[in-house]
This record gives C-alpha cells, sequence and structure tokens, in this order.
C-alpha cells in the first residue's frame, strides 16, 4: 500500500484525426464518485480539505494547477510546520495524482481555463462525516517559482 501521494504517468498520442489523452495505469477499482471543480480565474485557492478514511485522485482535464497535499498529525489542530507535498499537474501532460487517507489537500489554478476532476473512495454521505478543513494558507505553497 502506498502511504504518500504520487503521480500516475499518463501520456498523450497525436496524429492527423487529432489527440487522445490517457493515464492506462489508473485503476478505478475502489472509486465511488467523481466530481468537477473549476474556478472564475487563476490564481484562486480551494485549500486546504482533509479526510481520515478517504483516499483521492486528482486529474487536470484542461489547464493547470498546483496541488498539494499534507499528512495531518491532528485533525484537531495540525502542525502548522508539517511539510505539504506540491505538484504541478497540466492537462498538456495528463497524469492522475494519487492521495491517500489521512491527507489534506487543496490547489491553486495557474490558468483561467482549468478544470480538476476528483475521483473518491468514499460515498458523499460518508465523505461528509469524514470533513476536515483548515484555512487556505494554513500551509501556504501557493506562490509561483520565479526560475
Amino acid at each position: 500500500m502506498i502511504s504518500q501521494p504520487n503521480m500516475i504517468a499518463g501520456g498523450l498520442a497525436v496524429d492527423d484525426r487529432g489527440q487522445v489523452s490517457f493515464v492506462n495505469d489508473f485503476n478505478f477499482n475502489d472509486v465511488k464518485r467523481f466530481y468537477q471543480v473549476s474556478n472564475h480565474s487563476k490564481g484562486f485557492v480551494r485549500a486546504w480539505h482533509a479526510h481520515k478514511n478517504e483516499t483521492k485522485y486528482v486529474y487536470v482535464a484542461n489547464g493547470a494547477a498546483i496541488v498539494g497535499a499534507v499528512e495531518i498529525d491532528n485533525f484537531e489542530n495540525p502542525n502548522k510546520n508539517l511539510k505539504p507535498h506540491r505538484f504541478i499537474i497540466s492537462s498538456k501532460k495528463p497524469s492522475i495524482l494519487f492521495i491517500p487517507k489521512g491527507y489534506a489537500n487543496g490547489f491553486m489554478s495557474l490558468t483561467d481555463d482549468t478544470i480538476i476532476q476528483f475521483f473518491s473512495t468514499s460515498k458523499l454521505e460518508d465523505s461528509l462525516n469524514d470533513d476536515y478543513r483548515f484555512d487556505a494558507r494554513y500551509w501556504d505553497i501557493w506562490q509561483i517559482e520565479e526560475r
């Protein structure tokens, strides 16, 4: 069992007919529902949302986003010094981010047209009973790193 967030790589096939995006190594066996999120503009942060028992998979269907995941040490009062994992996900390089149960997650749109799909291992009712939320800047990983 994988206990840390990790990327499941996909690919893009292009020919004279168009293109196909895929993540062939992703398995839907435990997925019970999915939902899609978009923001009105780039730079908007939606964070931090945690579950003790729910695993999530994150797919950027359009645009690009910074996605964060941090393992929660105390669901009532987590340590602000925890080190979040930070991922840049783009529809131009298809992949799915695995976020295990026990983690908080969040994202920031990097483009105005970002669409993110979340696949969950919990039914909605179970998820609502396992819901922990923290301020969007509790762990502030949202700055763009200039290079």
